[in-house]
């Protein structure tokens, strides 16, 4: 089976073989309301820790019949041996790109720009040469991923990972890094680049910093106390899990820990921080129409094809939001997002209102583990509830 290359590393990860973990300990469900956890849902996340030895691994559903549900296996910290927790805030990589489309779309709804304008128009002068041209690419392009730019993060995929963890990237300097790359083939490619691009878009139009208006449009209206933005710091402020990922150390795989790391190399496209009920409130919140007008959440919604390979069978791609298919029927809508530093996330939405946002805080290293990772997204929102 080919794994959806979008759900592993934000970069690209190391392709090695993970070394051995002790047997992880046994998870431990959180205060419930009027369902219990479905045995599935637990049996396909203590798969995680145990089978595929991953650090640890944390889920929150809502459920319109059922209120709130959480469930953890695993360590949080694996030198204090501290439990996961879904109350725990973790880097939630290109789930940050649903935010940024969100801020895109609230100021097309203000009249304060159109989204078949070109990139030029906002950005003159930016996205040109090496066949590249910012007059023929629309911010619904950058928003869509059909405005054939390459993405920057191929350039960092050798970099030497002390190196990469302390940088710090200026967006510029992310899109100059893209456009020495060849041009991608297809109609549909995912790019961060995009995402800083339409960030550099949002700061162009407001006069204020991306991140500071993505927060003041989206982050505070909706008091999501524990989403931020780590600006400079290479740490998560408060209670949070740390995040390992697997690298070959003279020939032989060892876990590194991650969790102090720049994440400017994501930018609007994948450096927030937050936690897996914050995700899920924006997720509602958006999808439910308290953000945006009628017209611009169907124009949100409105996808076209991915790539296989990216989004895998049937996945489709709106703006700023992923659909793919579920095993009961339609299809689920969110956003993937993964880091290089080892924090992995999938937020989604059922037709019928369930949500899931499920995270792991070590980088998959197997085909199966990633697998597994995906999987727990169709059991939690199609498993039958107590």
């Amino acid at each position: 089976m080919k794994i959806p290359a979008l759900f592993l590393a934000l970069l690209t990860c190391v392709g090695v073989t993970a070394p051995a973990a002790t047997a992880a300990p046994e998870p431990h469900p959180a205060a419930q309301r009027a369902c219990d956890v479905p045995p599935a849902l637990k049996l396909a996340l203590d798969q995680l820790t145990g089978r595929h030895r991953l650090a640890g691994a944390a889920v929150e559903v809502t459920d319109p019949a059922c209120g709130r549900w959480t469930y953890a296996g695993g360590r949080a910290d694996l030198r204090t041996g501290r439990p996961m927790s879904a109350e725990d805030r973790l880097r939630i990589g290109s789930v940050t790109k649903t935010f940024t489309a969100a801020t895109v779309l609230r100021l097309a709804d203000a009249g304060r720009l159109s989204l078949d304008a070109s990139v030029e128009r906002y950005l003159p002068g930016l996205v040109q040469g090496n066949g590249y041209d910012g007059r023929r690419i629309t911010v619904r392009q950058l928003l869509q991923h059909t405005s054939g730019l390459p993405d920057h993060s191929d350039s960092l995929a050798t970099a030497d990972i002390e190196w990469l963890r302390h940088h710090r990237f200026a967006p510029r300097e992310l899109v100059e890094r893209a456009l020495k790359l060849p041009p991608p083939k297809g109609p549909w490619h995912y790019s961060t680049t995009n995402y800083i691009l339409a960030g550099l878009v949002i700061e162009s139009v407001t006069g204020r910093p991306a991140e500071r208006e993505i927060s003041r449009r989206i982050i505070k209206p909706l008091e999501l106390r524990d989403t931020y933005w780590p600006r400079r710091s290479e740490h998560i402020r408060g209670r949070h899990s740390r995040s390992y990922f697997t690298a070959e150390r003279n020939g032989t795989a060892v876990r590194v820990d991650g969790t102090e790391w720049n994440t400017s190399a994501g930018g609007t496209g994948g450096a927030l921080i937050s936690t897996p009920r914050d995700v899920n409130e924006f997720y509602a919140a958006l999808l439910d129409g308290r953000l945006l007008s009628r017209h611009r959440l169907a124009e949100m919604l409105d996808t076209v094809p991915g790539d296989p390979e990216r989004l895998g069978p049937d996945g489709r791609y709106g703006l700023g939001l992923i659909t793919s298919p579920l095993s009961c029927g339609g299809h689920w809508t969110g956003h993937s997002g993964s880091t290089r530093a080892g924090h992995n996330t999938i937020a989604a939405v059922a037709p019928g209102g369930r949500q899931v946002t499920v995270v792991i805080n070590e980088s998959p290293a197997t085909d199966a583990s990633t697998t597994a990772f995906i999987a727990v997204v169709d059991t939690a929102l199609c498993a039958r509830t107590g």
